[in-house]
């Protein structure tokens, strides 16, 4: 594999773990938290990319977002990535 390359994107970039993401998630953007906490495969896709190396999120993000639910859920998941350290 070559270099890895900084995405500056912080959905791939995030450092925060699934507790964080979710607790996040409850506060800032509750709809969407019911969505994934009443959806089990969406939480364990969640969980499956936040423990991906970001090689692998960044392939991810491009299969996400290639979906409609994908372009629908990344706007609000950017801004959780940048605020969830807070939690």
């Amino acid at each position: 594999a070559g270099t890895p390359v900084a995405s500056a994107d912080p959905i791939v970039d995030t450092t925060c773990s699934y507790p964080q993401v979710m607790a996040a998630l409850n506060t800032e953007n509750p709809a969407l938290a019911q969505k994934f906490n009443a959806n089990p495969i969406a939480a364990a896709m969640l969980g499956n990319f936040l423990s991906s190396p970001p090689g692998e999120r960044a392939q991810l993000v491009a299969e996400y977002q290639s979906t409609s639910w994908g372009q629908k859920y990344f706007g609000p998941m950017a801004s959780i990535a940048n605020s969830c350290n807070n939690y």
